[in-house]
């Protein structure tokens, strides 16, 4: 146990000297010992460590520099409307919100503890009246013929509660690890929003190329039904032909009509993530889809510091821990200290003056001596949250380990399969070419034209399709990795 005299003992222990205050003396004698605690020494919980990531190979190592040390994360992807929007989510995001009032009432929670520590003082000012029967043995001759008495009474009161046993102490040091928990658990939920609407805006921005593409392919087929539409009239083509040509042009109108109601659902979702209704919010068409960023990759042991969910996961673990201090401290006796005076009269007009003066002073020590183990089982159950928390917080360092991984292979699966894709591309637009100039020259029949083409939309949709899944699967990284937020950083901040 450390002990450490406060400017208020010493105030106290100055009071205490007289005559008449040697119960008084003794008792703050024991006060000025500062409390003891009786929680365990908090250690982080121990964890299997790794060096390195299992697909960290071709990645780089994270630096202070980089960008993903920042904290405005989404600003690698290089997109002032997409910042702007960021902007907006910060400030006017429901869920955030949630999060920040919680985290208020946890300060709160703090200021509160903090207060308890320090000695309180009360003022009461009363007036009673009152009537006693003249047969009553305590009855005063004093008192009018009536029975009835006025009493007016101001009394001044300090009462403080002694930490000796670090109750009070650890109750605080388990609100601001909460507090602190609750922090880490705003930041999470901002950074889970920030990503979500990266993720909707990115898919967005795809969509929009694909809306591009499809529009472009539908007037390539209006062309091409309306040249075999002449050649029929010329009776150089047959009907089936036109049939193919119509049909193929019919079905990719109704691809592009079905891009409109998923743009919608992401334009509805960023709407509602600003704090807006769908109706108050619309995204303008975009030429340009955000390039993939370059991520660097932090070190495992660095996730426990940037990821906030594994940070308010710790801080769950050291309020755990003080909790089992305040649990132990019961079977201690509470010493508290009051101190009262004022001024009791049954007439008001001399009721403030010298004669009607009454003071008290005492401590006072309470002791529980049976409670059908009551205490015990509060102890145990105590003990027994620190473990569920220390086996939470190992189980969200796993996961936090797992998602960082999934999507370290799963970017590189990407990237392997992002240069067959283009190769495929590449070979389909190439055949489409040398099929159209075959038909142009009457060498192939329509029905091949329109098998290259529906293969080379197939392959370019297919690309646009695997670049959405690539930006998306970088936010998730991005936020896998703990965004911009740094734990020490935070709540030295707050502190």
């Amino acid at each position: 146990m450390t002990f450490a005299k406060t400017p208020l003992h010493r105030a106290l222990q100055v009071l205490t000297r007289g005559r008449g205050s040697r119960l008084l003396g003794a008792a703050f004698s024991v006060a000025l010992l500062s409390a003891c605690t009786l929680a365990p020494d908090y250690h982080r919980p121990e964890l299997a460590g790794t060096a390195q990531f299992k697909h960290a190979d071709g990645w780089t190592l994270a630096k202070p520099g980089d960008a993903i040390a920042r904290g405005a994360w989404w600003e690698i992807y290089g997109d002032t409307r997409l910042n702007a929007l960021v902007a907006e989510l910060n400030s006017n995001n429901q869920s955030v919100a949630q999060a920040e009032a919680q985290y208020r009432q946890a300060q709160a929670l703090v200021r509160s503890s903090r207060a308890g520590l320090f000695p309180s003082l009360n003022l009461s000012v009363n007036k009673n009246r009152s009537a006693q029967g003249t047969g009553s043995s305590s009855s005063s001759l004093s008192t009018n013929s009536s029975g009835i008495r006025n009493t007016y009474n101001a009394q001044l009161g300090v009462s403080w509660e002694i930490d000796l046993w670090g109750k009070l102490r650890e109750t605080l040091n388990a609100n601001e690890a909460s507090a602190d928990a609750s922090l880490a658990d705003l930041a999470a939920m901002r950074l889970s929003q920030q990503s979500e609407l990266v993720q909707n805006y990115l898919q967005l921005r795809v969509i929009d190329e694909q809306k591009r593409l499809l529009e472009a392919t539908v007037a390539a087929y209006e062309r091409s039904l309306r040249m075999n539409q002449n050649q029929y009239r010329a009776g150089i083509a047959g009907p089936d032909a036109v049939a193919q040509a119509r049909t193929q042009l019919k079905s990719t109108e109704a691809d592009l009509i079905d891009l409109a109601w998923q743009r919608a659902q992401f334009e509805n979702a960023i709407a509602v993530l600003l704090g807006k209704t769908p109706a108050q919010f619309a995204l303008a068409d975009s030429k340009d889809i955000p390039a993939l960023p370059q991520i660097p990759v932090a070190l495992p042991s660095q996730l426990l510091e940037r990821r906030p969910d594994i940070a308010a996961a710790e801080r769950n673990v050291m309020a755990a821990n003080a909790n089992i201090g305040v649990s132990r401290a019961a079977y201690f006796p509470d010493l508290s200290l009051s101190m009262n005076g004022g001024y009791s009269s049954s007439s008001f007009s001399n009721w403030i003056e010298l004669p009607n003066r009454y003071w008290s002073v005492g401590p006072q020590l309470a002791l529980t001596l049976f409670d059908a183990g009551k205490r015990s089982a509060e102890v145990d159950r105590t003990v027994a949250v620190y473990d569920q928390t220390v086996a939470q917080y190992r189980q969200t360092v796993l996961d936090g380990f797992k998602e960082v991984e999934n999507l370290l292979v799963q970017l590189k699966v990407y990237g392997d399969e992002a240069v067959v894709r283009q190769e495929a591309l590449e070979a389909a637009r190439e055949s489409l070419r040398l099929t159209e100039n075959q038909y142009r020259a009457g060498l192939i029949g329509y029905l091949d034209v329109v098998n290259v083409q529906a293969t080379a939309l197939s392959n370019e949709r297919s690309a646009l399709n695997l670049l959405q899944g690539r930006l998306v699967a970088s936010v998730q990284l991005v936020a896998a990795l703990g965004g911009g937020w740094q734990a020490q950083q935070a709540f030295s901040e707050q502190e």
